[in-house]
């Protein structure tokens, strides 16, 4: 889909793309600057790509999630003290589930946010309040 400009939207059936960001997004990661620097470059893509196509009926937003329990996070998972310096700080008292996103990727993709565009949402449990 990103490989086509959204010339004549009606030809186009997809009218909202989700993208995945991350908290580090937002804030500078230690040891994987790489992953830093293209998480950051989805962030500026979907707002470059809301401005672009938003008048022609796609909306391109972002959902950015927290510490998730996922295979990813395992190694953060499995040390003591990085999984409770990380855990204290999550307003929400918890690491996040898959489950989490279910709620926000069918509004992303429903009409019921036909007029969200260019969004970063992020689901933290908090983490970005602090």
């Amino acid at each position: 889909m990103l490989s086509l400009t959204p010339s004549d939207p009606h030809k186009i059936s997809v009218k909202s793309i989700i993208h995945f960001a991350s908290l580090l997004s937002f804030q500078g990661g230690l040891t994987v600057p790489a992953y830093a620097a293209a998480k950051g470059g989805i962030a500026q893509l979907v707002k470059a790509l809301s401005n672009e196509w938003s008048a022609k009926g796609i909306r391109v937003n972002a959902i950015v999630p927290g510490y998730i329990k996922t295979d990813m996070n395992s190694a953060l998972l499995a040390n003591p003290t990085r999984l409770r310096q990380i855990s204290e700080r999550i307003p929400a008292g918890r690491w996040g589930e898959p489950a989490d996103f279910a709620g926000v990727t069918v509004f992303l993709a429903s009409r019921a946010s036909q007029y969200v565009c260019g969004e970063l949402v992020v689901v933290d449990g908090g983490w970005m309040g602090r």
